[in-house]
């Protein structure tokens, strides 16, 4: 079992916070578990290497089996991935809020609540890069090969940092604000500012904010599981227990006791991980 989080190299890292190299093989009978997935503020491009996932998204009830290599939008609801077995190998590409989007230059309206095929979005080069990854004989090489895409992709796409891309990054740490002051902070019209979010996203500020908070309580549970709702509810800006059993109906499908029950019998938890 390898779980590893890498930085990426120093010109990527206005676009890309962090690649996440996850390789599992279950043994001795032990079979994984679907993974409940509430929304993160993330996008994201995953290469499967060895093995596949399976996606239900419960809004529709959809279930996909994924391509080698997927570009992940920003979703506003719950999905529930299924790992193969007994190995899955992948690199997930996770991107600053608006990353990706500088590097495409494609609406992110376009991505929302979607996975699509990597290789229709990038028709040539994706395909050689997920050839020249099934044939790599170790992770460096792996990763060698996933950031010489990127490079060339930001070379070829321009550095182009604005305000909002800062204002992006920003709030996903400190999502207890308002859509007047990121509008203000931004120099832009409240209007502007939804287009913006619209383009780079995918979807509304007010949902991403909502989205930023609540990820705020599932980590804090994860690391502080002796607090109680109530205090995760206040130190994360909601009015009350109530508010935020709301937003995780919304997002997680459950209420948070009954969500983090489902989610303790995951893959990653089955072997021992937090993440």
């Amino acid at each position: 079992m390898i779980l590893r989080d890498i930085l990426p190299s120093e010109p990527l890292r206005e676009y890309i916070q962090k690649y996440r190299l996850r390789h599992f093989i279950f043994s001795n009978g032990l079979t994984p578990c679907l993974k409940p997935f509430p929304p993160r503020p993330e996008q994201s491009l995953t290469f499967y290497i060895r093995g596949y996932e399976k996606t239900k998204y419960l809004v529709n009830g959809l279930e996909l089996i994924k391509p080698r290599s997927v570009i992940s939008g920003q979703f506003t609801g719950r999905v529930d991935r299924y790992i193969s077995y007994p190995e899955i190998l992948m690199i997930i590409v996770d991107f600053k809020p608006g990353g990706l989007h500088r590097l495409i230059k494609i609406p992110f309206i376009e991505f929302a609540d979607k996975d699509l095929d990597a290789e229709t979005v990038f028709p040539s080069t994706l395909k050689l890069v997920n050839e020249r990854l099934s044939s790599a004989e170790s992770y460096s090489e792996m990763m060698a090969i996933i950031e010489t895409f990127f490079i060339e992709l930001m070379q070829q796409s321009g550095n182009e940092y604005s305000i909002i891309d800062h204002i992006l990054t920003e709030v996903v740490k400190d999502p207890d604000t308002s859509i007047k002051w990121l509008a203000s902070n931004s120099y832009l019209s409240t209007k502007q500012l939804i287009r913006k979010f619209h383009e780079k996203i995918g979807i509304s500020p007010k949902t991403f904010l909502r989205i930023a908070r609540f990820n705020q309580t599932y980590w804090m549970h994860l690391k502080n599981p002796g607090l109680s709702w109530f205090q995760i509810a206040m130190a994360c800006g909601y009015t009350d227990y109530q508010h935020l059993a709301k937003e995780y109906k919304q997002f997680a499908n459950n209420t948070p006791n009954n969500f983090f029950l489902e989610e303790s019998k995951a893959p990653g938890r089955m072997l021992g991980l937090n993440k």
